[in-house]
């Protein structure tokens, strides 16, 4: 689950980090409101999980009340890349004498977290590693051992941050490290981390992604999901408990497992098509997940083909083809299926689907083979 900016600057303070006073606004009025408490000069920021706020007009100082009026009456209800500006941040504007950037993720390959640090704060940490990759300092941490102060000392120093930022910026990824771990986090980044010209050291950004898997651990991340993003597909999968992705592309995909469901978007994409969404529905694939998987599906006006893969472990041939025969008489379906269905019982399941085959339900050996078809199919239906 991303957060808005004002949500992980909300997070942040939490665990202790530093953040520039403000408040949260959603109409001119409350804005002006959170100006006044916050003190001037304000920033007053849109608040949208997309990049280019500011190229976009997203962001804007303000020296008196009359600036905060204009500019939260500009902004709220801008479109910025396809999202609709509804709530705003409004925070006292800092001096900035330095920005840096700092993070905590996980290091998938490696089985351990990363953090990194870079002088070159406040643009694309992307472009820094394009452009300048020796200028980001990175550390790998044991999560048995944590974060040291003398390993974010390290960290920081190998950074080349300036000397009068260094205790402030340790200090920092101290508390962002406990942030990251027990906030359960998947990434925590501030970008920049700022020097003031007093010597201070604090977050003038925030991102936040929290690991949806540990929420059964945080009843209040509920107030989060108020305002989050979701097109018409992903809320509708998310009320069937599905772990749903929409993409742009035509084929539909449905596969039992987070990596298959890759690997078939992946293949999707080899033999020349797009897919339109991922979809896992883990390890179960009766009546009731398939149907649901196929309704959240069916809801999207792009889908030409879909493409169910199935790798049977636990969950038996038989049952997958049994389950996927029932949901078809459950959804009215706008799109042909093709279906490659292998491992535990796959003959017993491929014989139960061999009496249903026709040209809205298609079988197929192997899932390059059941890839090719459904982009041919997608292909004919546009």
């Amino acid at each position: 689950m991303d957060l808005f900016e004002y949500q992980g600057k909300q997070y942040f303070a939490r665990f202790g980090i530093p953040v520039s006073p403000g408040g949260v606004a959603d109409t001119v009025d409350e804005a002006v409101k959170q100006a006044d408490a916050a003190g001037y000069p304000v920033v007053v920021k849109a608040q949208v999980q997309v990049g280019g706020r500011g190229k976009a007009g997203g962001i804007k100082l303000a020296d008196n009340a009359d600036e905060v009026r204009e500019h939260a009456g500009n902004i709220l209800g801008m479109d910025i890349k396809g999202h609709v500006v509804r709530r705003l941040w409004v925070e006292h504007a800092s001096d900035i004498s330095k920005e840096y950037y700092a993070s905590f993720t996980l290091d998938r390959a490696a089985k351990l977290h990363l953090g990194m640090v870079s002088a070159k704060g406040g643009v694309d940490i992307e472009q820094v590693a394009e452009e300048d990759p020796g200028a980001i300092a990175r550390i790998h941490i044991d999560p048995v051992d944590g974060l040291t102060e003398a390993t974010a000392r390290q960290l920081v120093d190998e950074a080349g941050l300036d000397a009068e930022a260094r205790d402030g910026a340790v200090d920092i990824l101290l508390k962002l490290y406990t942030c990251y771990v027990e906030g359960d986090a998947d990434l925590v980044e501030i970008n920049p981390l700022i020097l003031t010209p007093e010597g201070k050291v604090h977050a003038l950004d925030a991102k936040v992604s929290l690991d949806e898997n540990a929420s059964f651990r945080h009843p209040e991340w509920d107030e989060f999901r108020g305002l989050e993003v979701l097109d018409e597909r992903e809320k509708l999968a998310r009320e069937k408990h599905l772990q749903y992705i929409g993409l742009d592309g035509t084929v539909g995909i449905i596969a039992n497992g987070a990596g298959l469901a890759m690997s078939t978007c992946d293949v999707v994409n080899q033999v020349g098509g797009e897919p339109a969404n991922f979809l896992d529905i883990g390890g179960g694939a009766n009546a009731d997940v398939m149907a649901n998987a196929l309704e959240v599906i069916n809801t999207d006006p792009k889908v030409r083909s879909i493409f169910i893969n199935i790798f049977g472990g636990i969950t038996k041939g038989e049952e997958v083809a049994n389950g996927i025969v029932q949901a078809l008489g459950r959804v009215d379906l706008k799109s042909p299926i093709v279906i490659r269905l292998d491992g535990t019982n796959a003959e017993e399941g491929r014989a139960i689907l061999k009496d249903h085959e026709s040209d809205r339900l298609i079988s197929r050996p192997t899932m390059l083979d059941a890839a090719r078809t459904a982009v041919e199919l997608a292909g004919k239906g546009n």
